[in-house]
């Protein structure tokens, strides 16, 4: 109801100050949810060294670390019938191709029967004692299923192709693509030259 002259009644100038401060709410909730969206949702990994995974002790690092080098990233076990073979020809080829070019990057994997049975500190330590490795050991994963590492799952992903056994290898780019796998029982001597090839 107007008051004589035309001039709103004081109930409803309460009434259209409340919709005007329920409406500016509104919308400054909804693009603070805009905003928070924008700039909080987690961007997705572009390449294998945007991940970061957790090291032999637990601590979370970066894999970028080793952009600008090829890697070979593999899924390595203790108590494999390839174990011996494989330690000992990834520690050579990461011996003479050199940390300043090429890395193998070893990540235990237990989902293979009782291939692995060990903790991340005693697989590396076995490794270094037994087969002289020096190449980085990361933390034991999963590489298979709902539970797999983000960064493998990006390799398996990438490569159209899951590991159907231990020391699977996936040769990745100093750009972060993967360029090609190798399974297990293939010659490490393709291995080296593909590995070669990127930085040559």
């Amino acid at each position: 109801m107007e008051a004589l002259g035309g001039y709103p009644t004081k109930s409803s100038k309460v009434k259209v100050n409340r919709y005007t401060v329920l409406l500016s709410m509104t919308v400054g909730v909804g693009c603070l949810f805009l905003l928070q969206t924008k700039l909080f949702t987690p961007r997705k990994p572009k390449d294998f060294y945007s991940f970061e995974v957790k090291d032999a002790k637990g601590r979370t690092v970066s894999l970028e670390r080793y952009r600008g080098k090829a890697s070979l990233v593999v899924n390595v076990a203790s108590q494999s019938e390839q174990t011996e073979e494989n330690y000992r020809s990834l520690q050579e080829l990461h011996r003479e191709l050199g940390t300043s070019h090429f890395n193998v990057l070893a990540f235990p994997c237990g989902q293979f029967g009782l291939t692995e049975p060990w903790g991340t500190r005693e697989i590396e330590a076995f490794a270094k004692s037994t087969y002289g490795v020096t190449f980085p050991f990361f933390s034991k994963i999963k590489i298979m299923g709902s539970e797999a590492d983000p960064a493998f799952k990006f390799l398996t992903e990438s490569a159209k192709k899951s590991p159907k056994w231990n020391f699977w290898k996936f040769l990745v780019s100093p750009e972060g693509k993967v360029v090609r796998f190798w399974r297990t029982e293939e010659p490490m001597e393709s291995v080296r030259q593909d590995a070669v090839a990127l930085y040559s």
